[in-house]
């Protein structure tokens, strides 16, 4: 089926779990489309297992843009990834296909739909100063720093979120501006088309369980092998992006000999649940979205439809 579109995308939205990958190879089956994921996760090579990241087969039948396009120890911003995006979905549109974003990750969304704001970069000495302090101190205690700095931006980020936190005391401490101050002067590099969302929101109680399910499925699958092999890399640590993704901490805590198997098995699985929950506050804010609780190619082929997608 196609659905002709020459200025329109899809953002196939939707929590950890909630079974976005599956709708999304629906879609790409029954309509002339093209894949782009937004997930901050699978970006990294060699860490496949624990982001649930799509098999190799899959992304032979189903290619996904945007996957596995850098090194764990390589840092990757928001501006890459809207400048790599927009070249993909332009290279679609022009071949007559329908963009499909999928993933999790609402600031890549939120930068594609409402642009950018111009955040002073972070710098190594200030990666290190704010890393050094989240270990010294903790999320909770920055974030009540934060609260005294910029309480706008305080009162939008999770007192556990420590890469949002610190970030957000990063940008003033390099430009002596907040960050809410800075991100109400948005620039012009926001998406040029017209955004048809559908949000995959299955019920809490079953994300819980499919979230604890699908990491019990990653211990069996390897996943502590691929961490092992991960820790072999001397450039990686706990204070990059690619090793703060939940269950690689953990794990590489277990490894430390932080806690033991179990523990971290629990820890991980909560830490996933709390991501989840950030990320269906985020998607209830959203408007003018088809909300599916399950699975269902129908509606959301109907809803493109009727919005002329």
């Amino acid at each position: 089926m196609t659905i002709s579109s020459t200025n329109s995308v899809v953002f196939l939205m939707g929590p950890t779990a909630s079974g976005k990958t599956e709708l999304a190879l629906e879609m790409y089956n029954q309509l002339d489309a093209s894949l782009i994921s937004v997930d901050s996760a699978l970006i990294y090579r060699g860490m496949d297992i624990g982001t649930a990241k799509p098999s190799k087969v899959t992304l032979e039948n189903y290619p996904h843009a945007l996957i596995d396009i850098c090194e764990p120890d390589e840092s990757f911003s928001v501006n890459q990834f809207v400048s790599l995006a927009k070249q993909h979905i332009e290279s679609a549109l022009n071949a007559g296909k329908l963009p499909i974003l999928v993933g999790g990750t609402s600031f890549y969304f939120n930068a594609l739909e409402h642009g950018l704001s111009k955040l002073p970069e972070s710098t190594k000495d200030s990666r290190k100063y704010f890393n050094d302090r989240l270990k010294n101190q903790g999320s909770e205690k920055l974030h009540s720093q934060l609260l005294k700095i910029d309480h706008q931006s305080a009162t939008r980020i999770h007192p556990n979120d420590s890469q949002r936190v610190t970030r957000a005391l990063e940008v003033f401490h390099l430009s002596g501006v907040t960050l809410s101050e800075l991100q109400g002067n948005k620039n012009e590099n926001k998406l040029n088309h017209e955004i048809k969302k559908i949000i995959l929101m299955p019920e809490r109680s079953e994300l819980h369980q499919r979230i604890e399910k699908r990491f019990i499925e990653m211990i069996k699958d390897g996943f502590l092998d691929e961490v092992e092999t991960l820790r072999k890399n001397k450039n990686l640590n706990l204070d990059l992006a690619s090793m703060r993704c939940v269950g690689y901490r953990q794990a590489w805590n277990y490894f430390d000999g932080l806690y033991s198997k179990q523990a971290m098995i629990e820890k991980a699985i909560v830490a996933t649940r709390q991501l989840c929950k950030r990320q269906c506050t985020w998607l209830r804010n959203e408007s003018n979205a088809l909300i599916l609780k399950e699975t269902n190619i129908d509606k959301a082929i109907n809803f493109l439809q009727e919005r002329g997608a």
